[in-house]
């Protein structure tokens, strides 16, 4: 696919992330949006992530946020035809301390001044729910029954299909060699396609390179505090 010469803004990185802020600039009206994706969309880190849809977070913004992504993701495949998997199970945490406990209760009572189910459990009741826990130390538990699991490589692949029926391009083989600056601001980025060297000029630039975050803000000077980490999840 060929490249325009410039766009209104361009985003590095075709993960769930970069596919996300395609789909709601598109969904608000922006035009001339182009996402780069260096291989193809999700191979970077979103193709293995859990994908878990908790909504309940430290701040107010923050669970208002998740709680919009659960509402997003079951209208998602009716929209763009692609399925994401989404399955609303419920979510279950666990108090191991007295200060855990007093903690989650609090955000139990913050999530429910903005219509979020939630439900304080006792530990056999935490037991009775799952009958492989191990309840030593167990203070209790916070159950919310909206929270769920999806498909994060299918999300992603939807929401790009939602962006790209409102005007977005989206390319995938194309790698970011670098990001132009004037006057100390963003200007747009170097690329290369199969071996052609080109540019986009574009007065937003976005870094949605993941775990790559920080070798793109290294680009335009800009120091990104991020770093990988190993991790593990078990499917049961």
């Amino acid at each position: 696919m060929s490249l325009p010469s410039e766009a209104k803004v361009v985003i590095i990185g075709g993960g769930v992330i970069g596919c996300s802020i395609a789909y709601h600039l598109a969904h608000l009206g922006w035009t001339d949006i182009v996402l780069l994706e260096r291989k193809q969309l999700t191979s970077g880190t979103t193709w293995h992530a859990a994908g878990l849809i908790g909504q309940m977070r430290a701040t107010l913004n923050m669970t208002k946020l998740a709680k919009y992504s659960a509402e997003l993701y079951t209208g998602l495949e009716a929209e763009t035809g692609v399925a994401t998997g989404y399955k609303q199970y419920g979510s279950l945490g666990l108090a191991l301390s007295p200060a855990r406990k007093e903690e989650m209760l609090r955000g139990m009572s913050m999530a429910k001044t903005f219509g979020l189910e939630a439900h304080w459990k006792t530990a056999q009741e935490c037991l009775d729910m799952y009958p492989y826990l191990n309840t030593d130390g167990v203070e209790g538990g916070l159950f919310l029954p909206s929270d769920g699991q999806a498909d994060p490589a299918n999300i992603a692949h939807a929401l790009a299909k939602g962006a790209k029926q409102k005007g977005a391009k989206i390319v995938e083989g194309v790698k970011v060699t670098g990001v132009t600056t004037h006057n100390g601001r963003a200007s747009g980025v170097t690329y290369d396609q199969d071996g052609e060297q080109g540019t986009i000029t574009a007065p937003y630039v976005v870094n949605a390179a993941g775990m790559w975050g920080r070798e793109v803000g290294s680009m335009a000077g800009v120091n990104v505090p991020l770093q990988a980490c190993e991790h593990f999840y078990i499917l049961t």
